[in-house]
């Protein structure tokens, strides 16, 4: 492994994976035996040393062994600033020696580079947080760890044509890694895996050029907004997997207060929905929908969903009656169905399926798993809730007043689905700049590890749900 090199560049920097928590995303059989945790509720702490996914490290090792670029700015764009960190050509890892708001001014961040991992959890305390933008992923082989991204909707008018994704891939996208993120009051979806349909002759060209190879794992994708500044109204979605996008596994997430997609997978889709706990969504939780609109001329091609594990639980803002997972428009799911638990706001059984629209798709139920998740922890449903409030989302370690409410509203059954951040008190306040240099010799430089868990800044404001 090359010795890496450390550059002082960039200002934003970073959410690096850890090769404990990343592993393998290998896209054939799924054998999703759970591995039962000793409590039901671990502590927020970090979570590399409870036993999270190795599965990362199978998909990417990032920028690992590459430059070491440092963000020593909270400035949108110039010198030490992120975005002038992730456009550092080559290999590199991106790491912070200043933590605060970081405010992108309505101009996201394109990470077209390959071999790069952010590490937000190298920040001094408390950590970044970065409004008014957000990131789009087009490059190979990429980490973002423990950033909160929350654009919001800048004051501005209903429908004013508005719309932003926190984090979202696109065409090319592929081994992609976005691990313990807090990411809310997005005017699109929170987070996303996109597409064009149809590049390419085959089906197999389709999903080839689609994004693909993903792991979202363990972050907190909440307080999508509502009636906000989308063209087409209502927009608090929590994750759209576009059509063709394949290899996709969707883990230990928290979706809480979004009205639909959590997640929605459109036409063709191959991925696994395990682990996470749904939280008050407002009329659709999962759902899969290939429209037939949008595959004219196209034969619809059968979706693959490996749903294991998984919690939804009502929430003031839930239509009653609504099913864990939904099917609509013309294409049928092959869907392998494991351990899941749907109750409404006192503990009663909901629907496991149900449709939304009148038309030919199917739900294909098989004995079999479509991807092999073999590194992957799985836990039992009942020990999802717990484990996911203590450990989703930026630095659990050091959680902000956001994620420490979300959270707990979770865990007491409160909480709505909103339509703009003023709502729960606002973006942060910008130009306060905590300063502190990055120690290489405290971090496993390969997998952006802490060496002892005083390495992670906790400062005077540690706490968990």
């Amino acid at each position: 492994m090359r010795m890496p090199k450390i550059r002082s560049v960039s200002l934003s920097a970073a959410l690096m994976m850890s090769a404990a928590f990343m592993g393998s995303c290998a896209l054939q059989t799924m054998t999703a035996t759970a591995q039962t945790a000793e409590t039901d509720v671990m502590p927020p702490t970090i979570g590399w040393e409870y036993g999270l996914p190795a599965y990362a490290s199978e998909i990417t090792d990032g920028g690992a062994g590459g430059e070491i670029v440092k963000v020593t700015t909270l400035a949108s764009s110039g010198p030490g600033s992120l975005r002038e960190a992730v456009a550092v050509p080559g290999p590199k890892t991106i790491v912070f020696e200043v933590a605060g708001v970081i405010d992108l001014e309505g101009e996201g961040i394109r990470i077209n580079e390959s071999d790069i991992t952010i590490a937000g959890q190298t920040a001094p305390s408390p950590g970044i947080t970065i409004i008014k933008g957000g990131f789009v992923i087009s490059g190979q082989d990429v980490i973002v760890q423990h950033l909160r991204i929350r654009p919001g909707d800048f004051g501005e008018a209903l429908r004013s044509g508005r719309d932003i994704d926190a984090i979202s891939t696109t065409n090319g996208a592929k081994n992609v890694v976005v691990d313990h993120c807090s990411l809310s009051w997005s005017t699109d979806e929170n987070l996303s895996a996109s597409s064009s349909r149809f590049t390419g002759e085959t089906p197999e060209e389709w999903r080839s050029a689609a994004s693909n190879t993903i792991l979202y794992s363990l972050n907190i994708i909440a307080e999508g907004l509502s009636h906000s500044t989308h063209a087409k109204g209502e927009h608090s979605k929590g994750s759209l997997i576009h059509d063709h996008v394949n290899g996709i596994v969707i883990y230990g997430n928290l979706y809480t207060s979004n009205f639909e997609r959590s997640p929605l997978f459109k036409g063709d889709v191959h991925g696994a929905i395990v682990n996470n706990f749904i939280y008050n969504p407002g009329q659709r939780a999962i759902h899969y929908n290939l429209q037939g609109i949008e595959w004219k001329g196209h034969e619809p091609q059968t979706g693959e969903m490996d749903l294991v594990s998984n919690v939804m639980r009502y929430g003031p803002s839930t239509v009653e009656g609504l099913p864990m997972l939904m099917i609509a428009g013309v294409g049928d799911l092959s869907l392998y169905e494991s351990g899941n638990i749907a109750v409404d706001r006192w503990g009663n059984d909901a629907p496991m399926f149900g449709a939304y629209t009148v038309g030919p798709a199917e739900i294909l139920e098989t004995e079999s798993s479509h991807m092999s998740l073999n590194s992957l922890t799985i836990l039992p449903a009942k020990k999802v809730e717990g484990y996911v409030l203590a450990n989703a989302g930026a630095r659990p370690w050091d959680r902000d007043v956001h994620d420490v409410r979300v959270t707990a509203d979770a865990a007491e059954g409160r909480g709505e689905i909103i339509d703009s951040q003023s709502q729960v008190g606002g973006y942060p306040e910008t130009g306060s700049v905590v300063r502190h240099p990055f120690d290489p010799d405290a971090w496993e430089l390969s997998t952006m590890s802490p060496k002892s868990a005083e390495t992670l800044d906790a400062g005077m404001k540690a706490r968990g749900t």
